[in-house]
């Protein structure tokens, strides 16, 4: 699997971006997606996930209500809508891919989104 994910930069607090995952695979039905990120000096935490059907949607307490994950009706990009950013969402952004029910095992390199105030 590969993932190639973009869209990062810089934002000021209340502002908008949307990132970009390309997959790469040939069965990417089968994956389901998901967004983690790590700010500096902190673990790896999750963000948001979509199920293999894409109607199904997780999301972390702390993004709820102000990002949206979504993907393509051929799944081969994912989308993270973010919108109303805080200072504290700053951080590098991955994409991850898990096949089926399983763990998320495949990564992309990381986009990363600093909001600054």
């Amino acid at each position: 699997v590969q993932l190639q994910a973009s869209g990062g930069g810089l934002v000021q607090v209340g502002g908008s971006l949307r990132l970009t995952c390309v997959v790469s695979v040939r069965t990417v039905s089968s994956y389901r997606m998901g967004w983690f990120r790590q700010a500096q000096g902190k673990e790896r935490e999750f963000v948001a996930s979509i199920r293999v059907g894409g109607t199904t949607t997780s999301y972390a307490d702390s993004v709820k209500g102000r990002f949206t994950i979504s993907r393509t009706n051929d799944k081969k990009t994912v989308y993270l809508d973010m919108s109303n950013l805080k200072v504290e969402d700053t951080a590098v952004y991955y994409c991850a891919a898990a096949y089926g029910s399983a763990s998320f095992r495949d990564w992309g390199q990381g986009t990363l989104v600093t909001v600054s105030s």
